[in-house]
């Protein structure tokens, strides 16, 4: 069965997802549903890469996420695969750089992360794993451990005037303005 990536204002995307108990085959087919769903999000894309996908964004609020293996490549097809992901350690800087999100749709943001994390999780076989992940490896770690808690990276930047852009035809980015189309956008923010 195929599933759609669902968008903001879907509730399910500020909701925290369960721990996975067991690893059977429905949670290998949601796997490979998901990886299926971000390969099949990118095809329709220019200048875009499907780089990473949590459980929830196919609206299955499971704590699982996929990530690509080659972020430079589109023609590598592959995943690693996170079961009940968690950051055990924050550790560096805190910088700033740009985020997408493929639940969110025209919005790209400037989000400030760790440039080094420790996570632990289970792989897709039900073997405990442990990583340490830097730079644009990491932000990935946390944006997608972010969706398992009901996080969208729009959240770490609600009040921040200047931190939200768009995607031009030419894929290039362009700073939205803030008080027309971010402030009070129904579609991004349910309070």
């Amino acid at each position: 069965m195929e599933k759609k990536i669902i968008h903001l204002p879907n509730p399910h995307l500020r909701t925290r997802s369960k721990k996975v108990g067991f690893v059977g085959d429905d949670v290998k087919d949601l796997i490979e549903r998901m990886k299926q769903a971000t390969l099949d999000w990118e095809a329709t894309r220019d200048h875009e890469v499907g780089v990473a996908l949590a459980a929830v964004q196919i609206d299955e609020l499971w704590r699982v996420v996929v990530i690509r293996n080659n972020f430079d490549d589109k023609s590598d097809e592959t995943f690693r695969v996170f079961i009940n992901p968690e950051i055990t350690k924050y550790e560096g800087e805190v910088f700033e750089d740009y985020e997408g999100c493929l639940s969110i749709k025209n919005v790209y943001g400037r989000v400030p992360r760790h440039h080094r994390v420790r996570v632990k999780a289970l792989n897709e076989n039900g073997k405990p794993i442990r990583l340490t992940a830097e730079g644009f490896l990491a932000r990935v770690f946390q944006h997608e451990i972010d969706h398992t808690n009901g996080t969208v990276f729009i959240d770490h930047i609600r009040d921040v005037e200047d931190a939200f852009f768009t995607l031009s035809k030419d894929g290039k980015l362009e700073q939205l303005d803030y008080e027309k189309e971010v402030r009070d956008n129904d579609t991004l923010w349910q309070d």
